[in-house]
């Protein structure tokens, strides 16, 4: 299963275990409907927690009632770890405009794909996005100056990529 990273545990809310999420989801919302959130306790290790409540606080912060946290000190303990969700969750409830929705699609530079979207990074001008370009990680900047268009259908970023940006990447 394929998981896409939605923010993190940022506090602890009250004293009956609930927590703070803070997301770039690029909406205010609930997670009406959804029953686990999954966090990263350890790299690269996802733990399901049902979620017995969720109550959006504002556009990027959710208050998380979850199963089994029942106290201040159990919440405290998730305070920091990613929250993650698997692809298809997290496509029903990321905002089209946000970000973070370009995970998993393709940057396009002069007609070719230069790789596969692996992680959204948002700055306060820019937002760069982590690809794999032959086996070295490459972080590509996206701003309005090198953003040609997003093609939803084809799940492609076409970008006017700067001379010389990717050499940095090429050995």
């Amino acid at each position: 299963m394929h998981y896409n990273n939605i923010g993190k545990i940022v506090a602890t809310h009250g004293i009956h275990g609930e927590i703070v999420l803070k997301h770039a989801l690029g909406k205010k919302t609930a997670l009406k409907g959804l029953e686990i959130i999954f966090l990263e306790l350890r790299k690269g290790e996802f733990l399901p927690y049902f979620i017995i409540e969720a109550k959006a606080k504002n556009e990027s912060e959710i208050y998380l009632k979850l199963d089994g946290v029942l106290t201040r000190e159990a919440a405290q303990k998730l305070t920091q770890k990613e929250a993650w969700l698997p692809e298809e969750d997290f496509h029903r409830y990321a905002s089209k405009s946000s970000p973070i929705s370009l995970l998993g699609f393709h940057i396009i530079s002069d007609g070719k794909s230069i790789g596969e979207i692996l992680e959204v990074i948002e700055q306060p001008h820019q937002v760069l996005c982590r690809i794999d370009l032959n086996g070295k990680e490459a972080l590509i900047p996206v701003h309005p100056d090198t953003l040609l268009k997003i093609d939803q259908k084809k799940k492609e970023v076409v970008l006017d990529i700067p001379d010389g940006l990717l050499d940095i990447y090429m050995d």
